[in-house]
């Protein structure tokens, strides 16, 4: 499978550089059993899952990812030029916070031995690299980095297709409003539609929720530099699933209801996490290098509730495979249920399918990525 048959062409003024209100964003409804799409409002989701639509049958179960994004886009001084440099850390590796594994700002320059100098004035950090891991840079720095010293020198991690510097409104917009712990090197940005109000709303409506965690790093983001999709291999992200998550979506499963992931990493969360042969999830801790693109079989996933992706993402390739796994005939039937004895579409009408919706939301003026729209695939 040909990385560029995931290409599409987009005009740039449909990438959104800023949010419109929580809730206040279009809405594509997708139906991959009929390829019907419908164009709502997000703040519509109340009534398209309530008991007068029941778009995904009687009390679907709704999974969100709870990760917080963390400031973690620093810029340094450097020892050697005095030049400043941008620095993103991904990831600790140790357990104070002394070491971290980052991308570096034309990092073939960024040589072992480099040092920097990053905040000011008496709370200022030396740091100095240590080590290369491909692309990435090893970065030890003189003392421990926790939460509080990143809130005031670092930078929200806004994705480069936003062509702006981050600002005070961004600290709190690029999170969800039930962000826990911190973890995020991006936003969950699926999640970013739903405000309080939205969620009780959907509660009344008779949707049941439920959140997990998966720490968003290069799993996601990183893009794919193959040729061939196969020939990608997915970073390790870290995901936990508390007792009162895994207890609400065993209960789901056992009871036949439609499961939606709100964002592509629920989905790769939920998919990782679930045991095919006990039909069960575990509450706990793991790791996932999951790499979801057409051809993959889902397990648990009923519906998923998405923005719309970057060209030749693992993204776009994950919402393809989706779009080509069997629907549901009937309202209210969980997938699980309807695939038994069930052959799947093809990839190539998964990606069609998705490519053909992009094409529509282009045509009708969808905002993209990170700050835009989004999509219900059911």
């Amino acid at each position: 499978m040909k990385t560029r048959d995931f290409f599409f062409e987009l005009p740039e003024s449909l990438i959104a550089q800023e949010p419109l209100e929580r809730g206040k964003d279009r809405l594509m409804l997708l139906e991959r059993s009929s390829g019907k799409r419908e164009h709502r409002l997000v703040a519509d989701l109340p009534y398209l899952l309530g008991p007068e639509k029941k778009l995904l049958g009687e009390r679907p179960l709704l999974v969100f990812n709870n990760s917080r994004v963390r400031k973690a886009r620093l810029y340094g001084i450097s020892g050697e030029t005095g030049a400043r440099v941008e620095f993103l850390l991904l990831r600790k590796q140790d357990g104070e916070g002394r070491i971290w594994l980052c991308m570096a700002q034309r990092a073939k320059r960024r040589r072992p031995g480099s040092r920097y100098v990053f905040g000011s004035g008496s709370d200022s950090v030396e740091a100095v690299i240590i080590g290369l891991e491909g692309e990435f840079r090893v970065l030890q720095f003189a003392r421990a980095l926790d939460e509080s010293w990143l809130d005031v020198h670092g930078h929200i991690p806004l994705p480069p297709y936003i062509k702006r510097e981050d600002n005070a409104s961004d600290s709190e917009r690029y999170q969800t409003v039930y962000a826990g712990e911190t973890g995020s090197a991006a936003a969950p940005t699926a999640g970013l539609h739903f405000t309080g109000e939205l969620l009780s709303e959907l509660e009344k409506a008779g949707a049941e929720s439920a959140f997990i965690t998966l720490h968003v790093g290069l799993g996601t983001f990183l893009p794919v530099r193959s040729d061939t999709v196969e020939e990608h291999r997915m970073h390790e992200e870290f995901y936990s699933i508390d007792r009162i998550a895994a207890e609400k979506i065993n209960r789901a499963a056992a009871e036949g209801r439609r499961i939606c992931a709100i964002g592509t990493t629920s989905v790769r969360t939920l998919e990782s996490a679930w045991n095919t042969e006990t039909e069960s999830l575990s509450a706990g801790e793991g790791s996932t290098s999951i790499f979801i693109y057409p051809g993959y079989r889902f397990t648990l996933v009923d519906a998923l509730f998405t923005n719309f992706h970057t060209p030749e993402s693992t993204l776009l390739m994950l919402v393809s495979a989706f779009a080509a796994a069997f629907a549901a005939a009937f309202a209210g039937t969980s997938r699980r249920a309807a695939d038994k004895g069930r052959s799947f579409p093809s990839g190539e009408e998964g990606r069609n399918l998705i490519l053909e919706s992009y094409a529509e939301a282009v045509e009708k003026g969808y905002r993209f990525y990170s700050y835009g729209d989004a999509m219900l695939i059911h």
